[in-house]
């Protein structure tokens, strides 16, 4: 062996594709379910369902995640494009929620917050089915960011990761998020179409 090859770094290998990390890197849509629990969730909006599943579908559509050694990333929107990146030494915690219907198709939400101090979420993943294997990864990404802090308190992160999900959580206070997120994206939309009428008009 050379002195070249003796003092060159150590190559990291790629996580294979059937391993844990494989799987979670790999993730880069929501899965199918989260489109039918959009459909029920906007059947019970009554008369305004059109308008409440055109929103949502265009925001599964648009949906993708991507997992990677630095951090994670989330974007969607199909008017606006939006895009949120965190990078694990940011991220203070991951609660996971879940309502009665998201339980019944198999599918939770992982709140990432971040040490921001503010009490909503920075980041909201949904539509996985392997959330216990996207929260791990995101944990042990986590700790390996956090090399300079205490090794207890780090330890204490790792040991309990499901500690980290809010005791109890309402699910009228997530249904009243969602609702105020609808109501955004609706009032945008129906701005951009009142401003291309206005555009077309004075034509």
């Amino acid at each position: 062996m050379t002195a070249d090859a003796a003092s060159a770094p150590p190559v990291a290998a790629s996580p294979r594709p059937g391993t844990v990390d494989g799987r979670v890197r790999a993730i880069r849509r929501p899965h199918p379910k989260l489109l039918r629990y959009y459909l029920l969730f906007s059947l019970i909006t009554g008369p305004a369902f059109p308008v409440v599943f055109t929103i949502l579908f265009l925001r599964y559509r648009t949906l993708g995640y991507r997992f990677d050694d630095e951090g994670v990333t989330m974007s969607w929107g199909a008017v606006f494009k939006r895009e949120i990146s965190l990078t694990y030494s940011r991220i203070q915690d991951i609660h996971v929620q879940s309502n009665a219907v998201e339980r019944w198709f198999g599918l939770s939400r992982l709140l990432v917050q971040t040490a921001s101090g503010s009490a909503k979420a920075e980041m909201k993943v949904e539509g996985l089915l392997e959330l216990s294997a996207v929260r791990n990864f995101m944990y042990s990404r986590m700790r390996g960011a956090r090399t300079v802090a205490p090794t207890g308190a780090v330890a204490a992160t790792a040991a309990a990761p499901g500690a980290a999900a809010p005791a109890t959580t309402a699910d009228s206070a997530a249904l009243a998020a969602t609702l105020r997120e609808i109501a955004r994206e609706v009032i945008a939309i129906r701005e951009e179409l009142e401003r291309r009428g206005l555009d077309g008009g004075s034509r």
